[in-house]
């Protein structure tokens, strides 16, 4: 399909970055990258791996103009035993064509795309680091690439995968963060492109993200558009509380991203028997919860951070402190489990993990 992933590599070889240099997030990229260039009447053909170096498109290309642009993001680990596996990536293949069928993009085959993601990792296997905590970030995305400015779909697209190692999110462990509740800006309203992972999504993001670290708060808390009650999302994550025992989350009403580390999450609390519930939360249940003392714990997932427990709420000028500002003991247990899986330290009973 497509036909074969044609090779060419890299004659200069960068240099790897040690984790003792601190690798952040997204700093550092590896010797190559994939691409698969898709025309209308002819599909996507041509699949290479190629030196990792800068894309050239016509000043008019579409994606510049009109955001049709995609994206996913998951992570190769690197277990005890030096083997390399991908954390769901079918799930990241899936929701990548969910994403460019809301945005009038061409779908990929699904099992390709997990496979050329295997194959550019196991060429650039050595740029996963040894290190645990630490991973090889992969970034796949669609972009359109036809020059004109008729606004219309493209009918020229690249699918590219670059990838860049990461170091653990929690250098000194899980961090408790403090979220700024955002009551005038929206991220996505019901009908749009809340569900798809598109790159303007991000864009319409950042003015609250700014402003919430004026408050001194590590991201913000989004109110659906409509009446500013129901909450969505903590920054780029889904979120959950726990609140008199139970686990609930926001339901996916199409203006939510369905994150991948949310599903594994909701299926590991059905595994232990802990209620967990996908309904509409409203902010007003949030403060009776906090304020009768019911608001046990509360955190945001994903897939850079696992889960990101939350130590505060400030709403409305007045900071709700949750479970004293520490973590508990659910957010512990999660990222322990799911990480443990990543890493192969905790038997894959659900067959998540993919070896390179």
């Amino acid at each position: 399909m497509y036909g074969q992933i044609r090779f060419e590599r890299n004659p200069h070889g960068k240099t790897k970055p040690g984790i003792e240099d601190g690798l952040g997030f997204g700093r550092h990229f590896t010797d190559h990258m994939f691409l698969l260039d898709y025309e209308e009447g002819k599909g996507w053909h041509d699949p290479r791996i190629i030196p990792y170096g800068p894309l050239s498109y016509d000043p008019a290309a579409m994606v510049f103009h009109y955001g049709q642009a995609v994206f996913e993001g998951l992570k190769a680990f690197r277990t005890e035993s030096g083997e390399i596996q991908i954390f769901r990536p079918d799930q990241n293949a899936i929701r990548l064509n969910r994403s460019s069928e809301r945005l009038n993009m061409p779908a990929i085959d699904e099992e390709f795309i997990v496979n050329a993601i295997r194959e550019l990792v196991r060429v650039d296997a050595d740029w996963v680091p040894h290190k645990q905590g630490a991973s090889l970030y992969i970034r796949p995305f669609v972009i359109a690439t036809e020059a004109g400015l008729g606004v219309r779909p493209s009918s020229s697209y690249s699918f590219v995968v670059i990838m860049s190692p990461v170091g653990a999110y929690y250098e000194e462990g899980l961090q408790p963060v403090k979220i700024l509740v955002e009551s005038h800006y929206a991220r996505a309203v019901q009908g749009g492109t809340g569900g798809a992972k598109a790159a303007g999504n991000y864009a319409a993001s950042l003015k609250a993200q700014v402003l919430a670290k004026e408050h001194d708060c590590a991201q913000v808390l989004w109110l659906d558009a409509i009446d500013k009650k129901s909450l969505e999302e903590v920054g780029s994550m889904n979120v959950f509380f726990k609140i008199g025992g139970d686990v609930v989350t926001p339901s996916l009403s199409g203006s939510i991203l369905e994150g991948i580390t949310r599903k594994s999450i909701i299926h590991l609390l059905n595994d232990w028997g802990i209620p967990v519930t996908e309904r509409r939360i409203s902010i007003d249940e949030i403060v009776q919860a906090y304020e009768n003392g019911t608001l046990e714990e509360a955190f945001g997932t994903g897939t850079a951070a696992v889960v990101s427990p939350i130590g505060s709420l400030l709403w409305q000028g007045t900071p709700m402190i949750i479970n004293e500002g520490q973590i508990g003991e659910l957010v512990h247990k999660l990222y322990d489990t799911i990480t443990g899986i990543q890493y192969g330290r905790i038997a894959d009973k659900h067959d998540w993990m993919v070896t390179c």
